[in-house]
């Protein structure tokens, strides 16, 4: 079934959904259980009873962008949110944040990649377009002082300026795509635009450049 951009695969022990919007098609569903997720076939090409509801559950794990989710049938504990609420910066791509998110004050799950070249048709998510627009953004800035949060997990909202930044407000360790360190924070305003000089943070460069984002 297709709701939108969302497509929903019903087996008899999980429900499987994927949001074509949120895909940044980094295959971990094709790879890790190609017998549920099949790639190039014409019709279905979701089958949630080709692996257990654990297997599927570990998929939805390693969707960085959220585009799958899995609800349990079988009575399974479902996807509990992440004891360290983390946003991840990848080499020359997206923001990728896991925590309990709610964006605009609707929750949008608990994995989303969140564009930082501008690109994007599917603002604020990541739709990919950072590779054919050249994007470049090192995944490993400098690390800056901060200390330990008392709190590491928890809700977090996402807050959207328009024609500017995003603001993630609650507990949120921001690390390098090596797992470092690089600042943990209660609050941010992050670059959406993709021209800040202090990326991933926001240094007023949209007005400069006239970014236009709802």
């Amino acid at each position: 079934m297709t709701d939108g951009t969302i497509e929903e695969a019903r087996g008899t022990r999980a429900v499987v959904r994927f949001d074509s919007a949120r895909c940044i098609h980094a295959r971990a569903c094709v790879l890790s259980q190609p017998a549920v997720f099949r790639a190039n076939v014409e019709g279905d090409w979701i089958v949630p009873d080709a692996a257990s509801p654990d297997a599927l559950l570990a998929v939805a794990y390693n969707c960085p962008s959220g585009a799958i989710t899995v609800e349990r049938l079988d009575g399974g504990e479902a996807e509990a949110p992440p004891p360290v609420n983390l946003l991840r910066i990848r080499e020359n791509g997206p923001l990728a944040l896991h925590a309990d998110i709610a964006l605009a004050g609707t929750s949008v799950g608990k994995r989303v990649t969140l564009c930082r070249c501008g690109a994007s048709a599917t603002k604020p998510f990541c739709d990919g377009s950072h590779g054919t627009a050249g994007f470049t953004a090192t995944g490993e800035p400098q690390s800056g002082d901060s200390a330990p949060l008392e709190t590491r997990s928890g809700p977090v909202q996402i807050t959207l300026f328009p024609d500017g930044p995003l603001k993630i407000t609650g507990p949120l360790e921001i690390v390098s795509g090596t797992g470092r360190t690089v600042n943990r924070t209660t609050s941010t305003v992050l670059c959406r635009c993709g021209a800040s000089a202090s990326k991933p943070y926001c240094d007023g460069s949209h007005k400069k450049i006239g970014f236009s984002a709802p």
